[in-house]
């Protein structure tokens, strides 16, 4: 697939796996001329719990339903299909996941189609010697990384970009299902293999990542790419949506430390100099775009670890007079229940941890909130955490007289709130937390990537 071609067809239905995908609007995306049907499978967006558990954020029946669509375009159409970061994390379970949904919805459809499963995860003693040579570096806020932190990660992946991919289809795969990859990595491939420069290839690849959030209707659907050796020229799939100059720019924005640069394993997109220019009413030209090789390849790890269980309660509060004062109440309901804790419990602080949220009242911002809101309920959420769930939950007991009527210590009554749940405690089992944001110095950026067709 190595040989020039004037322009490449990318086209991306959805910015995600299971999130949903039209089938008219892949058909239409074929008769554009699609080379190539590209999506992504996951995400960190959702916090360490996926990759902590290895557990995938869609369910089955989401993701099967997208896999019907697009196995039967791909065969139809003859073109490859691409999925990153299968399984939402990437993990080797959430690609033998996916890849057990591929192979019943091709027996299902009658189906054969080559497909190529390729794993990103890694193990902390195959990270011992780059950790021990120096090859491992820290990405901001972390700090260097040791042998301690590695062995406490229930789950490590490396970050891939578009060469396993390629590898896969230069095997002959016409489906592959990757582990971890960069949001971009599916998309560049095909039209690097194809001998189209770097620069037009990776800024597409970026603005089609989230398939319609370029469009001037983001749940609309998809778009189509069509990249050529001087740019790329990009349209939606839904005919009642459009690309604009500033919502195709304006994708630069979204998850980039820098809207000029993106960092990719063997470089970094630089789109500085790039010029967005509305071709007619739906589709934009974008061109300019370079590519800058950097010195040293590099593959970002991404791991978490178990932090402990959790517990959560959840109350609701319409008592005007505790409305009025509702910081001193959750000021004193940290102290009672404290106090509550060590004398029921026997419990010190150290041995479990509690957080208190008012909802409708600064519970998303905190102290940083700025709007000075006043409202008529709150709704109060009680996380609990502890080492076990059995000491997690016990303590969200202790509360449940407390969020049920706790009062002011001047009011003359007990006040009395809504719990939203019986039981009033919820077990939210496992959590976790992300350790890794460092990167491994490689010489070749397959070389930490496993493939099996």
């Amino acid at each position: 697939m190595s040989e020039p071609r004037a322009r490449v067809g990318v086209l991306t239905p959805s910015g995600m796996l299971g999130a949903g995908i039209r089938e008219e609007s892949v058909r239409r995306g074929l008769a554009l001329g699609a080379d190539v049907i590209t999506v992504d499978g996951g995400s960190t967006d959702s916090g360490p719990y996926y990759l902590g558990a290895g557990t995938a954020k869609t369910t089955a029946a989401a993701v099967r339903h997208d896999l019907r669509i697009l196995l039967a375009a791909a065969a139809g159409a003859g073109i490859p299909l691409l999925i990153g970061s299968c399984g939402t994390s990437g993990t080797d379970s959430g690609v033998d996941w996916v890849a057990g949904i591929v192979d019943d919805v091709m027996a299902e459809q009658g189906l054969s189609l080559e497909v190529a499963r390729i794993y990103s995860e890694q193990t902390a003693a195959g990270l011992a010697e780059p950790l021990d040579a120096g090859r491992i570096h820290p990405l901001p806020p972390l700090g260097e990384l040791d042998a301690a932190t590695l062995e406490s990660c229930t789950h490590i992946v490396g970050v891939m970009g578009h060469e396993p991919f390629a590898a896969a289809l230069d095997a002959g795969a016409q489906v592959v299902l990757g582990g971890r990859a960069t949001d971009t990595a599916v998309a560049a491939c095909v039209p690097i293999m194809k001998g189209l420069p770097d620069g037009p290839a990776w800024h597409a690849a970026k603005i089609v990542e989230c398939g319609g959030q370029c469009t001037t209707n983001p749940r609309s659907g998809g778009v189509i790419a069509f990249v050529d050796a001087d740019g790329f020229e990009i349209e939606p799939l839904d005919l009642d949506a459009a690309c604009t100059t500033t919502s195709v720019a304006a994708h630069m924005l979204y998850e980039t430390a820098n809207p000029f640069l993106l960092r990719e394993p063997r470089g970094t997109l630089d789109v500085t100099r790039s010029s967005y220019v509305a071709v007619d009413d739906r589709r934009v030209r974008v061109e300019g775009s370079v590519f800058h090789e950097a010195e040293q390849k590099t593959i970002k790890l991404e791991g978490a670890r178990l932090t402990g269980y959790e517990t959560i309660s959840f109350v609701a509060i319409r008592d005007p007079h505790i409305i009025g004062r509702i910081d001193e109440w959750a000021a004193f309901m940290r102290t009672v229940l404290t106090g509550r804790v060590e004398q029921t419990l026997g419990l010190a602080d150290h041995e479990y941890a509690f957080d208190l949220r008012l909802y409708g009242h600064n519970g998303v911002l905190g102290g940083l909130e700025t709007q000075g809101a006043t409202t008529h309920e709150v709704g109060v959420m009680l996380r609990v955490s502890a080492a076990d769930q059995a000491t997690a939950t016990a303590v969200a007991k202790v509360s449940n007289p407390l969020m049920l009527h706790l009062p002011l210590p001047d009011l003359p009554y007990l006040p009395s709130f809504a719990f939203a749940t019986s039981p009033a405690e919820m077990e939210r089992g496992a959590a976790y937390e992300f350790v890794l944001n460092h990167v491994v110095d490689v010489d070749d950026t397959t070389s930490m990537f496993r493939s099996v067709q």
